[in-house]
């Protein structure tokens, strides 16, 4: 099948008559419904997985229980087969898009490791019940062929949990019961072999009281392997070779999980720290400068407050790392969604189009002031302006302590400094002393991003302009007369633009007027020349009147050579 057929397959199987779905529904294998087939595939594997082995080594177990033990095993058996159905009706990506057609998602699935491993350990192993007797639970082994279901399924819960480290600690503090439990079950089962209460390292005589009971025998073969696999010590000498072997097996797999559980919580404990550092700074460095340099102790208090302040609240800094590997569409959505409580309240920005939000949210800045921190002070050159997100910033005067006005959540302030306002006496200096009263988290917008983006929308532009306007009048720091000389310059400006446009437009009008008529002469010219060549084709050379000369008599040639030139026509006319 060539490329273009299957796209159009693909396309066309996507594309599939609704009615057609509903009948023969196809799962998305990224979909919920499939992640929650996934999830109650866990129970049966689980329940194989740790109860076979169990009623395999414990007979009595096995014979208490055997009615329920067929029930459940029926049940499991049932699930594994629509397990397969559910895979059959599992759609797959090709180039992208979802792949509904049924005959090729079974096509490909009959192709797959996985479908032999799933019809294996669905054979009827059962059936040798008939020979051997129901108290048989090894038979059912091929049913542990379905650990990659398993697999899987812990796969799509740490890709989807919100506390992915605690999922996988306990995934890991499963695997580590699993391991012991099953060398429980072995243990018992060699001290059957061996025979019960034969020394010290096997299970003791169940003539003894309070180890008749099925429960102790579980309990004391777990205690014994726990001690044996953690390695702790205070268990019996072996006493026999297969005991040997039994205990140095163990005691290799004791150092293989060492090592397999000292790695997963290394690396669980790394990316903690990795997440923590990639969310919140590293003040340790900070600190460690700081003392190296001697600062004083008051300003080494308010760093530390000012760290302790983000991480006690959950304060980020650092968003645009975080969200650096998604794409630009996608992290806009994300920080639109995270910032437009606060962004819609920001007046200039209500009532504005989508994609407005969307350029400016990407090039704000988070951060975040001490309480008595100085936002900015009067005089100081503008560079950005600032979005309050919380807090109460304050207009203060020169002497820090007498406050004009208290700003709060979605105001603005800074814009004066950093927007093109004609008249405006104070240029790209600060206008006031804004002071944060306690901790405030503001947004910093710095000019090229905010010209950037209000080039592209003149309406939120003007607003701007025109809110700045209003508090230099209030403010005396606008010069009307100067306003209006710029916008008159502004207009003569423009005016003498347009002039100019229009002379040059008559220029490029007369140039082209001649070089048209240069074009025309140079085509004249060239048919000239071109019938001058034409004319001088047929004349004769030099050199051949010489040779008619020589040869011929002077009377004859003469009237020869008179008759032939009278013979010729003329050259046509260039005319």
């Amino acid at each position: 099948m060539s490329q273009d057929s299957k796209v159009k397959t693909t396309e066309s199987s996507s594309s599939a008559p609704p009615k057609a779905r509903k009948l023969l529904p196809v799962l998305d294998p990224s979909g919920d419904y499939y992640y929650w087939w996934l999830n109650t595939m866990v129970f049966p594997v689980m329940y194989n997985l740790i109860i076979v082995v169990c009623r395999a080594c414990f007979p009595d177990l096995q014979h208490y229980y055997l009615v329920a033990w067929l029930v459940l095993d029926c049940t499991s058996d049932l699930l594994y087969l629509l397990d397969i159905v559910v895979r059959f009706h599992t759609g797959f990506l090709e180039q992208g898009l979802l792949v509904v057609d049924k005959g090729r998602i079974s096509s490909r699935y009959v192709r797959t490791w996985s479908f032999f491993l799933d019809l294996v350990s669905l054979l009827p192993t059962e059936v040798a019940y008939v020979s051997l007797g129901p108290h048989t639970p090894t038979l059912r082994l091929n049913r542990f062929l379905r650990v990659p279901s398993l697999v899987e399924a812990f796969d799509r819960m740490e890709t989807r949990t919100v506390y992915p480290n605690a999922f996988r600690i306990a995934k890991l503090m499963l695997y580590i019961f699993v391991v012991i439990h099953w060398n429980s079950c072995l243990y018992f089962a060699l001290c059957r072999y061996l025979g019960l209460g034969r020394d010290a390292w096997v299970y003791p005589d169940p003539a003894q009281p309070g180890f008749e009971q099925l429960r102790r025998r579980y309990l004391y073969s777990f205690y014994f392997s726990t001690l044996i696999l953690t390695t702790v010590g205070d268990t019996p000498l072996p006493d026999r070779e297969e005991e040997y072997l039994f205990t140095a097996g163990d005691f290799l797999l004791a150092v293989m999980a060492f090592a397999t559980i000292m790695g997963s919580t290394s690396s669980v404990i790394y990316n903690m720290n990795t997440a923590e550092a990639a969310f919140y700074p590293d003040h340790a460095l900070v600190k460690k400068y700081m003392k190296l340099h001697h600062a004083n102790r008051r300003l080494e208090r308010r760093v530390i407050d000012w760290y302790q302040h983000l991480q006690i609240n959950k304060k980020m800094t650092n968003e645009v790392a975080i969200l650096q590997h998604l794409p630009e569409q996608l992290r806009a959505e994300v920080a639109v969604s995270v910032h437009l409580p606060t962004l819609s309240r920001v007046q200039i920005f209500q009532n504005c189009e989508a994609s407005l939000l969307e350029e400016l949210v990407l090039k704000l800045q988070p951060q975040t002031y001490s309480p008595g921190e100085y936002v900015c002070r009067k005089g100081d050159v503008g560079r950005e302006m600032y979005i309050i997100r919380e807090g109460q910033p304050a207009v203060v005067a020169d002497d820090g302590v007498t406050q004009y006005a208290v700003l709060g959540a979605g105001l603005y302030f800074g814009e004066i400094s950093i927007i093109i306002i004609k008249g405006n006496m104070s240029g790209n200096r600060r206008t006031a002393n804004i002071k944060s009263l306690g901790y405030s988290d503001l947004f910093c917008l710095s000019k090229e991003d905010l010209q950037e983006v209000l080039s592209e929308y003149p309406q939120a532009q003007a607003v701007m302009e025109e809110k700045g306007r209003e508090i230099l009048l209030k403010m005396n720091k606008l010069d009307v007369n100067a306003e209006a000389a710029e916008i008159a310059l502004q207009e003569a400006t423009e005016a003498r633009l347009r002039g100019l446009d229009q002379q040059l437009d008559d220029l490029q009008t007369k140039f082209a007027r001649l070089l048209a008529e240069l074009e025309s002469s140079a085509l004249k010219i060239a048919y000239r020349i071109e019938r001058l060549e034409w004319q001088t084709r047929e004349w004769p050379m030099p050199e051949e009147l010489a040779e008619a000369d020589d040869e011929g008599e002077p009377g004859e040639g003469t009237s020869k050579d008179g008759e032939g030139r009278a013979g010729q026509e003329g050259p046509p006319s260039p005319e």
